[in-house]
């Protein structure tokens, strides 16, 4: 299944954050665009320069100057040059402090890349590493040089762009993202092989209405330990510690960045009580939704 297929079955949860579709001002190449990153602040600045959103498409960002941080998901990452940050569909991204930076920014629908097995399983892999800051290393030079022939390519005179040769160039740079070092924080999607993949999958369509590792393995035709050992692969953790996770980080996302009663939320995720809901997210982040809700909202509202 595609991202754009995960986004699909995801709208009943997402239609409560405000959600972005492409539609660049002006589309020289159906679901493609390259701008600078000073582009893009001017572009915010006109409709909401603070507001909290999922895109339907993903972005990259190649810092070249300048300083400021972003946040994804609730995790703020400063920029400088040599930050590279990969916004995926669905996830919800707030500019908290754009300041000074500038640089490349590349926007592209799950549907953009090229069909190769190889460009695929990059692009619909649903998440993964956010950020990576290469500095002034080899990596750095290198992606510079992948995103100028791409930005090289867009700008041709008279609008003469080929969307074929801008597909393969940005496979080559998403490629080469992809074989980045990880620096062990990060869990390796791929590890897990095909049962992780079409668990995921799954697990995208299925996390609001049923959290139990036998009703997985059941739809996939796996056994929970085939489940269980393909989720510790890729992430550390058994399968049931992996579906929780996706609940809390839903969870996370509807009560700080929507004004939805706890309750509500709780009936959304599955919870027929909000008290269950309450001892789960509790379990998982530490804390009650309301004091999750309330310093959390004030700040990203504010």
């Amino acid at each position: 299944m595609q991202v754009e297929e995960l986004n699909a079955v995801d709208r009943s949860q997402a239609d409560l954050i405000p959600r972005l579709g492409f539609k660049p001002p002006r589309q020289r190449v159906p679901g493609f665009e390259i701008i600078d990153l000073a582009t893009l602040h001017q572009r915010r600045a006109r409709r909401d320069p603070h507001g909290v959103h999922r895109v339907d498409f993903h972005t990259l960002s190649l810092i070249m100057e300048g300083s400021g941080e972003h946040t994804i998901d609730f995790v703020t990452y400063p920029c400088r040059p040599g930050t590279l940050l990969w916004v995926r569909p669905g996830q919800v991204q707030r500019y908290v402090r754009p300041g000074t930076t500038n640089g490349v920014h590349v926007l592209f629908t799950p549907s953009f890349p090229p069909h190769l097995n190889c460009a695929d399983r990059v692009v619909s892999t649903w998440y993964g590493p956010a950020c990576r800051q290469l500095g002034a290393s080899a990596d750095y030079a290198a992606l510079t040089t992948l995103v100028g022939q791409l930005r090289a390519e867009y700008d041709r005179p008279d609008e003469s762009a080929s969307p074929e040769i801008l597909r393969h160039l940005l496979a080559a740079v998403l490629l080469y993202i992809d074989r980045l070092p990880r620096d062990g924080e990060h869990d390796d999607p791929h590890a897990g092989g095909e049962v992780y993949a079409r668990f995921r999958t799954e697990l995208e369509r299925s996390y609001a209405t049923t959290r139990r590792a036998a009703d997985y393995a059941e739809r996939l035709g796996y056994t929970v330990r085939t489940l269980s050992r393909a989720c510790v692969t890729a992430t550390g953790q058994p399968v049931k510690h992996v579906i929780d996770a996706r609940v809390a980080l839903e969870a996370q996302r509807l009560l700080v960045h929507t004004d939805e009663p706890i309750a509500a939320i709780a009936r959304r995720l599955g919870f027929p009580e909000s008290t269950n809901f309450g001892k789960f997210f509790v379990r998982h982040t530490g804390t009650t939704p309301g004091a999750f809700r309330n310093p959390q909202s004030a700040e990203t509202r504010g």
